[in-house]
């Protein structure tokens, strides 16, 4: 009986395990898509935001707090990758948050159309926290330094933000099947 035991913990533990490897392995994945620019994914030069699709798929069935930690850990990588100022990891809580609440009111359905709509309006969210954030920069720094201005940065944010919106909501079910239904079997097994 006692080894029957130890063989059920250990067949739980190897289960987990591989649940967080295989969440870990797709973080990663969304990591090296960032700087990524295949032929036929990019639109004036911008490219999905794999991570907030990520956050996104996380987010739907999970709690406010779940989403906003991963919001802020995803956030606080692609800021190790990229300029510090803005932190992108203010928007990608936010998304996290709100895409968790939206479940919890049971405003959207799991369909193609739901998830893309969903990453859609994200995306706009976060691009414009960004903006905002450039624009509070700039608004910061001495009048003898080299910036951008705010007409710059939101004619800018206009361009980026359609595409980097219509781009992701694209990809965003593309990304969100695969991990929800990875997600979906490691509950059932629990």
């Amino acid at each position: 009986m006692a080894n029957t035991r130890s063989i059920l913990g250990w067949h739980a533990f190897s289960r987990r395990a591989l649940n967080w490897a295989v969440t870990i392995a797709s973080v990663v994945l969304c990591l090296l898509l960032l700087p990524t620019r295949f032929p036929g994914m990019e639109l004036f030069g911008i490219a999905p935001n794999w991570l907030l699709i990520w956050v996104v798929a996380w987010s739907i069935k999970r709690s406010m707090w779940e989403g906003a930690v991963a919001g802020v850990v995803l956030g606080l990588l692609q800021d190790g990758m990229t300029a510090d100022v803005p932190t992108r990891a203010i928007s990608l809580a936010v998304v996290g948050m709100l895409t968790a609440r939206l479940q919890k009111q049971r405003y959207i359905q799991e369909d193609f159309i739901s998830v893309a709509l969903i990453v859609f309006g994200m995306s706009v969210l976060s691009d414009t926290i960004t903006a905002v954030q450039f624009s509070w920069y700039s608004l910061r720094r001495p009048d003898n330094s080299v910036f951008f201005t705010i007409e710059e940065i939101w004619d800018y944010y206009q361009q980026v933000a359609l595409a980097s919106a219509v781009l992701s909501s694209l990809w965003g079910p593309v990304l969100y099947y695969p991990l929800n239904h990875w997600w979906e079997r490691q509950r059932e097994r629990s």
